[in-house]
């Protein structure tokens, strides 16, 4: 068996995991990525990219925010379509300032890629029968399994950012976690296309038909989702049947302008809310979606992700500096905090756009009523407006 030594040992080299590493290689912090798939296979991964503020501030104090200034899309607001007319949420005007940024969760773990390499930190990728051991004492390792050898790193820390399916929270002991969890009865079907999106800021829409989204990734390549039964298969959906019901679910203006072309990715996401807690078993932390899961309405997993690597990046970067366990201690709590907060307002937006045949007629008559409210009182899209933005830590 091979044998290393590191500081924090970071289980997933997904954009959670990636970030935590450079945060603490800046700090002058030892750390190595363990990671089960390949890298080609992570930048595949197609994923939503709608940034807070406060999470540009972090990857730009992490010294990879460079390109996503020159390549994301600030947006001071987005619309929200209903019967049959679109209604514009104003962010920067309601918040004080606030805006959000559109820039793709593959390109964030490309910039990160790339600034992990330049620095030489190690990753490990297809790494298989990863497991971390010893979390609940003072000398933690993991272990696994490559090229047809066992490896071994021994660490002071194990960061689990492997994800919802990761072996980190499975590891923890039974009766050690508690989770709680939701899932909703329908996915969104997701086709990416090199499209100038239908309109220059993000379209939520409410329709009888159904939940509809029209985002980007560039002014030159779009995203669009419709809600679909879970027991929908993507080879259903050919790309005409998807841009005729795409059409269907948004106001004619717009409907008549979307510009259509040929998917380069079409792919069917069920939704869920989750929630582990806690999410520090002794020398263990959880982070990102192995963790926490939400909705994609609210655009909050990413943020979450980074949220929660600020969070431990900070209390692991004062135990070396300051031989204080302060924040370590405090970070598992800190981080649901937020997170229940993010998670309510995912549920409430999703509960708010989509079709729920469960509720009936008069559950289509409280959203209605709802959606006019929300946009006509000034109180109730500031409310709005704030969950959007990111709260702040």
């Amino acid at each position: 068996m091979g044998t290393q030594r590191t500081q924090v040992a970071i289980v997933g080299a997904g954009p959670s995991g990636l970030l935590l590493g450079h945060l603490l290689h800046n700090a002058g912090i030892d750390n190595l990525i363990i990671e089960r798939q390949s890298g080609d296979y992570v930048l595949g991964r197609v994923r939503a990219g709608v940034l807070e503020q406060t999470t540009v501030d972090l990857l730009d104090e992490a010294g990879v925010g460079a390109r996503m200034h020159r390549e994301g899309l600030f947006h001071d607001g987005y619309d929200l379509t209903f019967g049959g007319a679109r209604h514009r949420i104003d962010l920067h005007g309601l918040t004080g300032g606030k805006r959000v940024m559109v820039y793709g969760q593959t390109e964030i773990t490309r910039d990160l890629m790339d600034a992990r390499a330049a620095v030489g930190r190690p990753t490990v990728y297809e790494a298989t029968d990863v497991a971390p051991h010893d979390f609940d004492r003072d000398a933690p390792t993991v272990t696994w399994r490559k090229d047809g050898a066992v490896h071994e790193v021994r660490c002071d820390f194990i960061a689990g950012c492997d994800g919802f399916h990761g072996v980190s929270r499975t590891s923890v002991p039974e009766g050690g976690v508690t989770t709680y969890e939701k899932v909703y009865p329908f996915g969104w079907l997701g086709l990416l296309s090199d499209t100038p999106p239908v309109s220059h800021e993000l379209i939520y829409s409410n329709h009888e038909r159904g939940f509809a989204l029209c985002s980007m990734r560039s002014m030159t390549r779009s995203r669009y989702y419709v809600q679909c039964p879970l027991e929908d298969k993507v080879e259903d959906w050919s790309d005409a049947m998807f841009w005729d019901e795409l059409r269907r679910r948004l106001d004619p203006a717009t409907a008549a302008t979307l510009v259509t072309g040929p998917s380069i990715e079409k792919s069917i996401a069920p939704l869920r809310s989750f929630v582990a807690e806690p999410m520090r078993f002794g020398r263990m932390f959880l982070a990102g979606d192995a963790a926490h899961i939400v909705p994609p309405t609210g655009a909050k997993g990413l943020n979450l992700a980074a949220s929660d690597v600020r969070y431990l990046s900070r209390a692991l970067i004062e135990f070396y500096a300051q031989k204080s366990s302060a924040g370590i201690d405090a970070y598992s709590a800190r981080c649901l905090a937020r997170i229940w907060k993010a998670e309510r307002f995912s549920w409430w937006f999703t509960s708010l756009m989509h079709k729920f045949p469960e509720t009936g007629a008069i559950g289509r008559k409280l959203q209605q009523a709802e959606l006019d409210y929300l946009v006509q009182s000034r109180a109730a899209s500031t409310v709005m407006a704030e969950n959007y933005v990111g709260l702040p830590f």
